[in-house]
């Protein structure tokens, strides 16, 4: 295999303008929002050539938000920098930055305004 095993991901939410708001202001960029019709999808920024997986907020009656499946990790440059904005934003902070170890850096782990547990990592 030549590829990262993961390329695409979907957050599921309930509230879009809820979850943009949110996205937004704990990561500090823009959400492009498209409507589908049944589905409604908030894009992530994507950076073309850059290592790691696009994805998109997705609202949909299919899909459900939940602290029990899957844990998406997203990438910082210090964790604690989107960890100070979660609370503010409307998520709830479920571990707050903790070392993996010196050669593997920082997580946490918060819940989201839709009610899914995302983890943050970073080196630092």
């Amino acid at each position: 295999m030549k590829e990262n095993m993961v390329t695409w991901f979907e957050l599921p939410v309930k509230d879009m303008d809820r979850a943009k708001a949110f996205y937004e202001k704990v990561f500090d960029l823009t959400i492009m929002i498209q409507d589908l019709g049944d589905v409604v999808m908030g894009w992530f920024p994507h950076v073309g050539g850059a290592a790691g997986a696009m994805g998109t907020l997705i609202k949909n009656e299919n899909y459900t938000p939940s602290e029990q499946g899957a844990l998406l990790y997203f990438h910082s440059e210090n964790v604690q920098i989107e960890l100070d904005r979660i609370e503010v934003a409307g998520g709830k902070i479920q571990q707050r930055k903790k070392m993996i170890s010196p050669e593997h850096g920082f997580m946490a782990l918060f819940r989201d305004t839709e009610g899914n547990r995302i983890a943050l990592y970073s080196k630092q």
